[in-house]
């Protein structure tokens, strides 16, 4: 199929060109496209030049289609709607919207955040669905390969091309059971060292919160048990006499789901930043715009019932 230079046509030719074509005269045909009839009568004649063919000849009763006219017609539409198409698909409409959002989140942060984002869900966008995977080591990259749409997590350092936003600050609370023989005596520093702990390690690198903390005070821990997720330590910390540190809001959260109690922690531990981070070729897109005012909401939410916690 031959080439169009398309650098030299007025593009909104075709569109005086459907309107011509559909009411067979250039009053009406002016009418439809809010123009003047001269105005309407010049893109006549530049149409018939960009064609070659007089497009509209003169028949009973006003103008008829020409042949040239008859062929182009059905696939000026097809044009026009596809045009239409590509345009509309700049919009986002949640309410009719369909598919799947895949976010990438550790397994208690989820816990924490997905029902409070499922019920935004459930009024917003009822047909579109969920998958939460953790984000591992290799969480931006997912987010630069388009594997996933979004990453809340707690995020140091982006690389170029990541966009992050602030969803909320937390501080760090230590969680045993109920019944804990330690719960008899103040929970100083010298007993929090000298009990076992668990260390939930997401990525599987790098030194935990606590640990560096302790590295720049001298001090250090018996680590005993290493797992990768939060449920598993949750469930093993209720079960046994290991401690473990984590975020406030999760602690509540687990403290719900089984006989745990939480104490602040015998040491300075600071405050972190959980955040929400996306790839800049989403930055303007309706949809991941959408879904980013959604996940803002929700942890707000959470934030809101922490406060009320509190």
């Amino acid at each position: 199929m031959r080439q169009v230079d398309l650098r030299g046509i007025d593009l909104n030719l075709l569109v005086a060109l459907d309107a011509l074509l559909e009411a067979r005269s250039v009053t009406r045909a002016a009418h439809r496209l809010g123009m003047s009839q001269p105005a309407a009568s010049r893109a006549l004649g530049r149409l018939r030049a960009l064609f070659s063919d007089a497009l509209l000849v003169d028949g009973p009763g006003g103008y008829v289609l020409s042949a040239r006219a008859e062929e182009l017609r059905p696939v000026l539409r097809r044009t026009l709607a596809g045009v239409g198409e590509m345009l509309e698909a700049n919009r986002f409409d949640p309410a009719t919207a369909m598919g799947q959002i895949r976010l990438l989140m550790p397994d208690l942060q989820a816990a924490v955040l997905t029902p409070h984002l499922l019920a935004r869900l459930a009024r917003e966008a009822p047909s579109l669905d969920l998958d939460i995977a953790a984000p591992g080591i290799n969480g931006m990259e997912a987010l630069e390969q388009g594997a996933a749409d979004a990453m809340v997590a707690l995020i140091d350092d982006a690389p170029a091309g990541i966009h992050r936003r602030r969803l909320y600050d937390e501080e760090l609370v230590t969680l045993m059971r109920a019944d804990h023989p330690a719960r008899a005596e103040t929970l100083t520093l010298d007993r929090f060292l000298a009990l076992e702990h668990i260390v939930v390690s997401v990525t599987g690198v790098g030194p935990a919160p606590v640990d560096a903390v302790l590295t720049r005070l001298g001090r250090t821990r018996r680590v005993k048990l290493r797992v990768p997720n939060f449920f598993a330590a949750v469930e093993i910390a209720a079960r046994s006499d290991l401690i473990m540190t984590l975020p406030a809001s999760l602690a509540r959260a687990a403290a719900t789901m089984r006989r745990l109690v939480s104490l602040p922690p015998p040491l300075d531990l600071g405050s972190f930043t959980m955040s929400l981070a996306w790839h800049a070729r989403q930055q303007d897109a309706p949809r991941h715009m959408w879904l980013r005012r959604a996940i803002v909401a929700a942890a707000t939410e959470v934030l809101a019932v922490s406060e009320v916690g509190s």
